[in-house]
């Protein structure tokens, strides 16, 4: 049986600011890292990885705006879920991050707070309460 696996990547405008975020964010050591691409193994089946804005405007060509034009919008988020909200979140904070919303029970379930990433992606931290 084919076994899935799933990336989700990031553009980002300073690759190494981002690797740095996500480094101490993470606590853990990219499993690869060179000029183009990042990448953070999250579970033994998902990445996630971090690409500078202008290589994949070369890639995507004049099809579609360029990533860059959008910097610092919220363009994705990311929920992770972890038995620590609020050391992420404070973690998070020391880092630079920006406060989105803090750690509270929200109306779905989970306790989770919000923050924004050096370009502005938006990344949750949840603990589900039920």
């Amino acid at each position: 049986m084919e076994q899935t696996k799933f990336q989700f990547i990031l553009y980002c405008a300073d690759q190494k600011r981002s690797t740095n975020f996500y480094q101490q964010l993470l606590r853990q050591e990219p499993v690869l890292n060179v000029p183009g691409m990042t990448e953070f193994r999250l579970t033994e089946n998902v990445k996630l990885g971090l690409m500078p804005e202008e290589g994949i405007a070369n890639i995507l060509g004049d099809k579609v705006k360029s990533p860059g034009s959008g910097n610092g919008i919220p363009r994705c988020e990311l929920y992770i879920y972890t038995d620590e909200p609020e050391e992420f979140y404070r973690r998070a904070l020391e880092m630079e991050a920006i406060s989105v919303s803090p750690v509270a029970s929200r109306d779905w379930g989970d306790r989770a707070g919000y923050i924004a990433d050096p370009d502005g992606h938006i990344i949750a931290f949840a603990k589900c309460e039920e």
